[in-house]
């Protein structure tokens, strides 16, 4: 019989955050688009100002910058403000829904408010689960040109009798495939520009021997870039309508990775609905996402 390892009253407190909201603002700055594009070995122009910033790579600013003494021990901000304070050690992106209404450019005056849209709690096979959802509205100086649903997702620590979730097999009917080896430097690299000091995508001691996982963990959103990134070159010239994708299993800097991708003919015959996804070396679905062209 499942036990609720977190009492009903702290449920009570973290849906206090419900409908709280955040407003930053950022530009539009040509030096993260230079270096991501290094990061993921592009051959890009020089981004100038008016220079289309590609999707997904929004997620290049309103960067959290928490003081050094407000860090907490995994490399996050300490729990609370913004956020609702979870009492579970592991925090990761579980996906997002993306919707583009209009282009960003390099040069741009950007907004975003964020609100906190539910929190809900699930007694799962493996402990408690706490999902946070945030929307992000992004705009510039013509209006409003991003929405993003981000789902966050907090869980315990594994225990020594927990048993892993089956895994699931991906698809082997990809129309363009690219090959990934991950390693430190590239992670460090993603892990800089975001500025995300989570511990697991760059400490191999801390993530091995106190969170008890078999190498660095591959970042969600590096992942979700590198699908669409895979859709651009694939498809010279294509901008996205909309995106979403959902982490299904997490993927270790040990080994390669698959991204691929395929256009979902059965939903949507003029090709403009495509199928992506991960899978890690041993060919198991570890991301699952969908592209609609604009």
């Amino acid at each position: 019989m499942e036990v609720m390892r977190i009492e009903p009253q702290t449920i009570t407190h973290l849906q206090e955050w419900l409908g709280k909201t955040e407003s930053l603002h950022d530009t539009v700055t040509a030096a993260p688009v230079r270096a991501l594009s290094a990061t993921l070995d592009r051959p890009d122009p020089e981004p100038t100002k008016g220079t289309f910033l590609p999707e997904l790579w929004h997620w290049l600013y309103f960067l959290p910058h928490a003081r050094q003494s407000e860090i907490g021990p995994d490399g996050h901000p300490k729990r609370g403000g913004f956020l609702p304070p979870v009492p579970l050690p592991r925090r990761m992106w579980a996906g997002s829904r993306v919707q583009w209404l209009a282009p960003l450019t390099v040069g741009d005056e950007i907004t975003r408010v964020s609100k906190i849209e539910s929190v809900t709690h699930k007694a799962g096979r493996t402990g408690d689960l706490i999902f946070v959802l945030v929307k992000h509205e992004i705009s510039n100086q013509h209006g409003l040109a991003l929405i993003e649903e981000h789902d966050i997702v907090y869980r315990d620590a594994p225990g020594p009798d927990d048993k892993p979730v089956a895994p699931t097999p991906a698809p082997t009917d990809a129309t363009w495939t690219k090959t990934i080896t991950p390693d430190d430097v590239l992670l460090f690299r993603y892990s800089a520009l975001t500025f995300n000091g989570h511990r697991i995508h760059y400490d191999r001691k801390y993530v091995t021997e106190i969170e008890g996982y078999p190498g660095l963990i591959v970042h969600g959103p590096l992942i979700a870039t590198l699908l669409v990134d895979l859709v651009r070159q694939s498809i010279p010239g294509c901008t996205l309508k909309s995106f979403e994708f959902r982490a299904i299993r997490p993927t270790f800097d040990i080994n390669i990775f698959k991204v691929s991708a395929k256009p979902d003919l059965e939903k949507d015959p003029s090709r403009k609905t495509i199928s992506i996804w991960a899978q890690d070396h041993e060919g198991w679905l570890t991301m699952q996402a969908s592209a609609v062209l604009a």
